[in-house]
C-alpha cells in the first residue's frame, strides 16, 4: 500500500471495490491550510499562489481537535493544498483524485487547472486528473465553501448558533473523510450494483465502465476461498449486466454476517469486491428477511466523536461503536442525520449488523423550490455509493419534517429512491409528518417517561385501532394512523455528575429507576403484537445531550449485560 508516512486513518476507504495496494496513494496527514472566512480566496488567486499560512490534519475537519487547527467559530471558505510526486509505475495510466466527503460545496485544482466542482457535504466524489498532471511535482487545491445557516443545504445535526444546543452540534466544516489518488487503466470499470436473487442462487451484476468496448468483462464468485460461480459479458454502450449462478446458498442474516468475496475483471482492471445473499420485503409494517420476520432491536447512532467530530479517529474506533451496541442487544442501528462512511457500511455488512440509510436533511428547509436542487442530487449519490452493502435494509432520507413542507417534493423523493432501489424497504420521514401511500413503514417518535402511559398509548393498536401520529399534510390536523416502528424512543437522562446537559423527562434518581424505566418503556414495544421495531435514543451521549447509554467519551453507563438481557427477550412478532 502507498500512502503518507504515518497518515492518520491509513486504511484503504472503499472496501468493497479494492484495486490492490499498489494502485492508490493516501494523500492524509498534513496539508496546507488556509481560512477564508471572506469567501475571496479565488480573488486572491488561492488556485495559483502562494503556499497557505497554517496546516491542517487531514481527513479531520478543521473544527475538531485532530486536525491541529479546533476553531470552531462559523467559518464559510477554507482551502486545502497539498504537493506531491506519483509513483513511477503510474506513468501512461488513467489516475483518480477521490475525496470521500467534503461539506459542503467543493472546487479542485491541479497544477492551476480548474477540474470541477461539487455540491454536497456527505459522500465521495471525484475527479480524473490525468490531463492535468506533469513530471516531477503536482500540486492540488482544493477550495470548499460551506454555510449551514443558509436554509438551502442539508446539514444534519450541525449547530446553526455559535454554541452547540439542544440537539445541535459541533460544526463539520470541509474534508472529513480519506482522500486519495487512484491508478486506473485506460479502460475501467467505474461500478457496480448487485442484485442478490436468493429464489435463483443468483447475483445479478449491473456494471458500468469506462472505454472497453467490446471487451468481456468477467465475475467469478467464491466463498471462504471456495469457487462458487463464474459469468461473463461483453460491455456495450459502457454497461455489462451478468447473473452469476452460485453453486451454494449462504445467507446474509442478522447476527451473521455471511459474504461472498468477488472478483471482477476487464481486461487489465481487477477489482476486488464482496456481496451478501439476502432477499429483504416490507409486509403490513414488518421486516422480513430470507422470508422470516425479523425484529429490528435498533438504536440511535449519529456518528459523532469528541476529538474528530464526523470523523472517528481509527478505524477500530468504527468498529468498537458496533460492538458497543451489539454488547448492549441491540441488532442494528438507525444511522442518524448523518451518512456514514464505507468502512463502516462494511463492518455492518461483515457483523450482520442491519442499519437504515439516512440523510442530514435538518439545516435545509424543503419548503423552498431550491429543496430539490440541493436535495435530490446528492441522495441519488448516496444510494448509488451505498447500494451494495447487504447491511442497509432501508431508506429514510427525511426526520422530522415539518407539516408546511412540500408534499410534491415527498413524493418525487419517495420515486427517485423505489426507482433506484427496488430492493429494500422506505420510509418518507421518519418520526413526524408521513404521506401514508408513499410509506411502506408507518413510524413514530415517542419520549414518554411513564411505562404505564406510555404503553396504554399504542393499546388500541392491539385491535386494529389507531396512534395519532403527527399532522397530515397541508392541514392543521393529526393523522390517525397504525406504526409498527417506534423509531425513536427512551432519550433517558443519566449523567449524575453533570449538572449541565440534557436528556427527556425527568432523570431517575437511581440506576435501579433507570432500568426499570428503560425495561418498561423496552418491554412495551418488544411484547406488543402490532410492532416490528423499536429504536432507542442513544448509542453514546453527545456533548450536551445526556441520554447515551455510553458516555461521549464511550464509557458504558451500566453493566452492558443487564441491557441486552432486556433487549434479546422474545417479541411477540417472533416465531
Amino acid at each position: 500500500m502507498l500512502y503518507t508516512m504515518n497518515a492518520p486513518r491509513p486504511e484503504f476507504p472503499r472496501p468493497q471495490f479494492d484495486r490492490g495496494d499498489a494502485n492508490w496513494l493516501n494523500l492524509n496527514g498534513p496539508w496546507e491550510y488556509q481560512t477564508d472566512r471572506g469567501l475571496s480566496g479565488e480573488e486572491r488567486d488561492f488556485q495559483n499562489g502562494a503556499a497557505f499560512a497554517e496546516t491542517i490534519t487531514v481527513p479531520f475537519c478543521r473544527e475538531s481537535e485532530l486536525s491541529g487547527i479546533g476553531d470552531k467559530d462559523f467559518c464559510e471558505g477554507v482551502w486545502y493544498r497539498k504537493t506531491l510526486t506519483l509513483p513511477e509505475a503510474w506513468t501512461g495510466k488513467r489516475i483518480l483524485l477521490h475525496i470521500g466527503a467534503c461539506d459542503y460545496y467543493t472546487k479542485v485544482w491541479v497544477n492551476g487547472k480548474y477540474l470541477g466542482d461539487h455540491i454536497g457535504g456527505y459522500v465521495a466524489f471525484s475527479f480524473d486528473i490525468t490531463g492535468a498532471l506533469k513530471a516531477g511535482e503536482n500540486t492540488i487545491t482544493i477550495g470548499v465553501k460551506d454555510d449551514v445557516r443558509s436554509g438551502n443545504q442539508p446539514a444534519g445535526k450541525q449547530s446553526s448558533r455559535y454554541h452547540s444546543f439542544g440537539c445541535f452540534y459541533t460544526r463539520t466544516t470541509g474534508i472529513w473523510q480519506t482522500v486519495w489518488l487512484e491508478c486506473v487503466p485506460t479502460d475501467y470499470i467505474a461500478s457496480t450494483k448487485y442484485y442478490p436473487d436468493i429464489d435463483r442462487k443468483k447475483l445479478v451484476i449491473e456494471a458500468l465502465v469506462c472505454g472497453g468496448e467490446g471487451k468481456t468483462l468477467t465475475a467469478k464468485a467464491s466463498y471462504e476461498g471456495k469457487a462458487q460461480g463464474e459469468a461473463s459479458a461483453e460491455v456495450r454502450g459502457g454497461k455489462a449486466l451478468i447473473e452469476v449462478e452460485l453453486d451454494e446458498l449462504h445467507l446474509w442474516e442478522v447476527g451473521n454476517g455471511r459474504l461472498y468475496d468477488l472478483e471482477l475483471t476487464l481486461g487489465e482492471d481487477t477489482v476486488a469486491s464482496y456481496f451478501g445473499m439476502r432477499k429483504i420485503e416490507c409486509r403490513e409494517g414488518f421486516f422480513y428477511l430470507n422470508g422470516k420476520a425479523v425484529f429490528q432491536r435498533l438504536v440511535l447512532d449519529q456518528g459523532f466523536y469528541p476529538d474528530g467530530i464526523y470523523t472517528a479517529s481509527t478505524l477500530s474506533e468504527l468498529e468498537a461503536d458496533i460492538d458497543r451496541s451489539l454488547a448492549m442487544g441491540f441488532n442494528g442501528a438507525r444511522l442518524h442525520q448523518k451518512v456514514f462512511e464505507p468502512l463502516f457500511l462494511s463492518l455492518c455488512d461483515k457483523k450482520g449488523y442491519i442499519v437504515w440509510g439516512e440523510h442530514g436533511n435538518w439545516g435545509l428547509n424543503i419548503s423552498r423550490q431550491t429543496a430539490y436542487e440541493n436535495f435530490l442530487p446528492e441522495w441519488c449519490e448516496i444510494m448509488a455509493r451505498d447500494f451494495n452493502h447487504p447491511a442497509i435494509i432501508g431508506w429514510c432520507p427525511l426526520n422530522e419534517t415539518e407539516p408546511n413542507q412540500n408534499p410534491h417534493f415527498f413524493r418525487l423523493l419517495a420515486t427517485i429512491t423505489r426507482q433506484y432501489d427496488t430492493t429494500r424497504m422506505y420510509i418518507d420521514a421518519s418520526g413526524w409528518c408521513h404521506i401514508d401511500d408513499v410509506t411502506d413503514i408507518m413510524d413514530c417518535h415517542d419520549y414518554e417517561q411513564d411505562p404505564a402511559k406510555f404503553a396504554a398509548k399504542y393499546e388500541a393498536l392491539k385491535e386494529d385501532g389507531t396512534y395519532n401520529v403527527h399532522w397530515i399534510f397541508g392541514k392543521n390536523e393529526h393523522m390517525e394512523a397504525k406504526p409498527t416502528f417506534v423509531s425513536e424512543y427512551g432519550g433517558i437522562r443519566w449523567a449524575p455528575r453533570e449538572a449541565a446537559g440534557w436528556g427527556y423527562g425527568d432523570a431517575p434518581k437511581t440506576e435501579e429507576e433507570f432500568i426499570a424505566r428503560f425495561k418498561g418503556l423496552t418491554e412495551a414495544i418488544l411484547f406488543h403484537p402490532k410492532m416490528g421495531a423499536l429504536c432507542y435514543t442513544q448509542l453514546t451521549d453527545v456533548e450536551q445531550e445526556m441520554n447515551g447509554l455510553y458516555t461521549y467519551d464511550r464509557m458504558p453507563k451500566f453493566d452492558p449485560s443487564v441491557m441486552r438481557e432486556i433487549l434479546i427477550q422474545k417479541a411477540a412478532i417472533e416465531e
